[in-house]
């Protein structure tokens, strides 16, 4: 070993070098002294007030003794000299008080962050609504105990973990699985300049010296994004915490990452979205706007919002005139001229609801309460769908008398030759969802089709799954060199029907793929290949991108379901009592994980007996007495 020693030592100092020489945060204050203007636009934005210390300007619920009580749980706010104070009996009796710690958000809503151990924040469920000002339960119909892992004390309420990656400037979480201790840190709490831009300190350095950076990665100015980076760019630096998604990573990304090497991004699923793609689930805009017309056409998140101020750039439909008048816009010289704010288009009276643009191609759903967030996917209404696919129809959300049918009969007179009222992916999803089988042809006919969005062709594939067809993955292949990474993904996992060699030989190449998911999605459907050996270079390729996989699911080992997918690698490599590790951690951390329960019950009667698993299932049914799928495995395994 002591050979070696030497260029260890080479080794250590060469990264040491490289971490004083690359970028580093120098905080907004700082951006502030040269960017005077963006700054005083960001300053009072919901960016920069996304996380912010507790102090008068900042909190604005009532903490004057006030007191809320829901579900025989009473929380009491008041002041604590110069702090604030959050006071909480449970339903179990149990009372402790809290110092509150920060503030989530400026409207339509604050939420208060505790520290219920150190390092630990936790998001309280009692929030201030303040357009009303009145302190509201975010789920009043939820019945939530202390040992519930949905209570606000437990994993998915959980503040470092779940939400504080795209509240801060420079995150990393930092969470230690064997203490289950958090040492999280962030250069600096609310969006900054640099969350969007980079770490400052080489541009600082160029604005000093005009020396031009040699930083790979980085702009001549020394900025990772700059003014000068693409549309596309953009959108996926916008992206990564505005979508529903899996991160690969410990905390942000440096910023300019493409989208797909830092995240898992969510498909059209089943509760998250409707059939026809329209939200459901709060899922954060990127998934719907990869649906429409306007992102296909090139048009991004800047060309509608001021990203600085973090609002719109026009007031009503003004912001939908910059294009879509007679003037058009010349940075779009395809889209047709023509007068679309005017009864002519709409047949509503003008200044109505219904003259509204955005109330027709962007309906609004309600989540948290009273935050309504707009559909992104700018669609055209189509109430002639809501019967083949159960999703909601806006005319008819307005117009409460009337049923689908009559929307779609007054839309088909006022534009009698619309090319608008075609097939639509949504009737095979609705199908597809119900049994994948039925709909086959059909969804492996939007997968192969190239003007698909790509995030509705991914979805095609997910549900195609389902359908565990060899030919099904023969007709996919092609989908496997695809240039998008989400098609290229799910083509991978449709190989799972394939035979053994086909399936190997068709997804080894892909384990070296550019892009993270697709390496991700390859290693995980290589893991369950049936192959005893493989050649010495593919070898080391599935090593790679398997190690890769298992270090970014390390950085999750905070997430109940983590454990799940690392109970099942266990599983699969045959590792059987790492699986059983890996199942009672998901339990631990979320008692009410039914799934996990009924492994860890079987897993336990195969590896200890059943005199073991009796005990395992007696735990399980005292976190969950009467769960369906626990009470069935009594019949195998006794009380």
């Amino acid at each position: 070993m002591t050979r070696y020693f030497p260029a260890l030592v080479m080794a250590i100092v060469l990264a040491t070098q490289a971490a004083a020489q690359a970028p580093h945060n120098v905080g907004s204050d700082t951006c502030a002294t040269c960017h005077a203007a963006e700054t005083e636009s960001w300053a009072g934005s919901h960016h920069a007030l996304a996380w912010t210390r507790p102090r008068p300007p900042t909190v604005l619920g009532d903490f004057d003794d006030a007191a809320f009580t829901h579900d025989d749980m009473t929380a009491r706010f008041s002041r604590d000299g110069e702090g604030y104070r959050i006071s909480v009996r449970e339903r179990d009796e149990s009372e402790r008080s809290y110092p509150v710690h920060s503030v989530a958000g400026i409207e339509p809503l604050q939420q208060y962050l505790l520290e219920t151990e150190p390092g630990r924040l936790q998001s309280f469920d009692v929030a201030w609504d303040v357009a009303r000002g009145r302190w509201y339960h975010l789920y009043p119909d939820a019945q939530l105990p202390p040992s519930d892992g949905l209570h606000w004390t437990g994993p998915y309420k959980n503040w470092n973990g779940r939400c504080a990656e795209c509240h801060a400037t420079g995150y990393e979480k930092n969470y230690d699985h064997r203490t289950r201790a958090y040492a999280s840190s962030q250069a600096e709490i609310g969006v900054g300049c640099e969350a969007c831009h980079g770490p400052g300190s080489a541009h600082v350095d160029w604005a000093r010296t005009g020396r031009t950076s040699a930083e790979a990665g980085l702009a001549a100015n020394g900025l990772a994004m700059g003014a000068g980076a693409g549309t596309e760019v953009w959108i996926q630096q916008c992206a990564g915490c505005h979508s529903r998604r899996e991160p690969f990573g410990d905390g942000n990304p440096v910023p300019g990452t493409p989208y797909h090497d830092a995240y898992r991004l969510a498909l059209l699923q089943p509760g998250l979205y409707h059939a026809d793609g329209q939200i459901l689930d709060e899922v954060y805009v990127y998934g719907s706007f990869l649906q429409s017309r306007m992102y296909a056409q090139g048009v991004g998140c800047g060309n509608c919002h001021d990203p600085h101020a973090a609002r719109l750039k026009a007031a009503g439909n003004a912001v939908c005139t910059q294009c879509h008048s007679p003037a058009g816009n010349p940075g779009f010289p395809t889209l047709r001229r023509a007068e679309y704010d005017t009864a002519a288009h709409h047949f509503h009276p003008p200044g109505s609801d219904g003259a509204q643009c955005r109330n027709c191609h962007m309906p609004e759903r309600t989540y948290m309460g009273i935050d309504a967030r707009s559909d992104h996917s700018f669609r055209i209404p189509r109430p002639d769908l809501a019967a083949k696919t159960g999703a909601p129809d806006t005319c008819t959300a307005c117009h409460e008398d009337r049923d689908p049918a009559w929307a779609a009969a007054r839309i088909a007179q006022w534009y009698p030759d619309s090319a608008n009222r075609g097939p639509h992916f949504g009737e095979a999803f609705a199908l597809g969802r119900i049994d994948p089988g039925l709909a086959r042809d059909d969804l492996l006919a939007i997968a192969l089709k190239g003007g698909a969005p790509d995030i509705v062709r991914a979805t095609a594939l997910s549900l195609l799954e389902g359908v565990g067809d060899p030919a099904v993955a023969d007709a996919a292949v092609p989908l496997l060199a695809d240039a998008s990474p989400l098609v290229r993904a799910g083509a991978v996992r449709v190989q799972r029907a394939a035979g053994g060699q086909d399936r190997v030989l068709r997804i080894v190449d892909l384990l070296d793929d550019p892009v993270r998911l697709v390496r991700f999605a390859a290693a995980q459907e290589m893991l369950s290949a049936p192959v005893a050996r493989l050649p010495k270079a593919m070898d080391a390729a599935m090593r790679r991108a398997m190690a890769e996989w298992q270090a970014s699911l390390a950085t999750r080992l905070d997430f109940p379901e983590t454990h799940i997918v690392l109970g099942g690698i266990a599983m699969t490599t045959r590792r059987f009592p790492a699986a059983l590790g890996a199942f009672r951690s998901a339990v631990e951390l979320d008692p009410q994980r039914l799934e996990a329960w009924s492994v860890l019950v079987r897993l336990t009667a195969a590896l200890e007996g059943a005199q073991a698993a009796r005990a395992v299932l007696v735990e399980a049914l005292r976190e969950n007495p009467g769960a369906p799928e626990l009470v069935a495995l009594e019949y195998q395994f006794g009380r």
